[in-house]
């Protein structure tokens, strides 16, 4: 790992030459070179996708087995992994447990800059070791400097309990080497302000993270076409996408989707079951047990036997 007390030659770090004149520019300019600037977070991911892909199946083959995934960081990469974690529950259904944010500083650092917390290694081996991390487990360290104490310190620690890891920075790895099973470097250049990598690094890491969590969720059977059949109906808003997914999916009207979502318990893919199948909520229930919630070879199964 380098040095923590030379960071000047990261590429995180580095004086972008595109905006050097920013504290003179009109506020459609300033527009203009973000706009610019950003695209490059979105090519960045784009150039990472076969190992974003690696870390998608690797990632769902550990949850299939009863292993959580964690996102570990600091600062702004510890936020958004602690976002990413905490809407998989009302978008998947998922329990809150499977999904898990750790930010250096715990929960007070998701409003209030902690960020002198990150430097402590030994918090980081701490966090995996509270947490009681398994040979099951996945671990994904986000840090985009790449040099992030805490997340090293995790890193390091789950590796020695046996744990899938992968490493998301925003710097080559000839730059800052780890010990990872992936590797993901989301290359977005120096910052329009320089080192403030809450802006492009940032921007990519949420993409990736939004790729690799719903990633997982698809192949694990939570997704069915492009809807999210595993919507947890917890409010008027998701009630009302849930009576949608049955309408557009079944041609029930809105009344007859109500009624068919209240017998499944509130589940959509429950309820899409018994109206495609007939089969009642008990029975529906099973065959979706037998097949680890996969609506598309539950459905499958039971016209192969009808």
């Amino acid at each position: 790992m380098t040095n923590l007390q030379e960071r000047g030659h990261l590429l995180t770090e580095q004086v972008n030459p595109n905006s050097q004149n920013l504290d003179q520019l009109s506020s459609l300019e300033l527009v203009e070179i973000f706009n610019r600037e950003d695209t490059k977070a979105v090519a960045a991911v784009a150039a990472a996708k076969m190992q974003l892909a690696q870390a998608i199946e690797r990632t769902a083959e550990s949850l299939r087995q009863g292993g959580r995934l964690f996102y570990v960081g600091a600062g702004t990469s510890g936020r958004l992994g602690v976002l990413d974690a905490a809407e998989c529950p009302p978008t998947f259904c998922t329990p809150p447990e499977l999904v898990q944010g750790i930010i250096a500083g715990g929960a007070g650092a998701l409003v209030r800059s902690s960020e002198d917390l990150e430097d402590r290694f030994q918090d980081g081996e701490t966090a995996i070791a509270q947490r009681q991390i398994t040979q099951l487990d996945v671990v994904v360290g986000i840090t985009a400097g790449g040099t992030t104490p805490f997340v090293h310190g995790a890193m390091s620690a789950a590796r020695q309990r046996g744990a899938t890891t992968i490493f998301i920075a925003c710097v080559p790895a000839e730059q800052v080497s780890v010990e990872a099973d992936l590797d993901i470097r989301l290359l977005t250049g120096p910052e329009v302000l320089a080192g403030s990598t809450r802006l492009k690094a940032g921007t990519a890491t949420k993409l990736a993270l939004n790729i690799l969590s719903t990633g997982v969720m698809v192949r694990l059977g939570k997704v069915y076409g492009n809807r999210m059949v595993d919507v947890a109906v917890t409010n008027n808003k998701l009630r009302d996408r849930a009576l949608r997914i049955l309408q557009d999916l079944t041609s029930l009207n809105r009344e007859a989707s109500r009624l068919l979502l209240e017998r499944s318990g509130n589940w959509v893919k429950l309820a899409l079951l018994m109206h495609w199948t007939g089969l009642d909520k008990e029975q529906g229930s099973k065959l979706l047990s037998e097949y680890q919630g996969n609506l598309r070879a539950a459905v499958a199964s039971h016209k192969s036997l009808s």
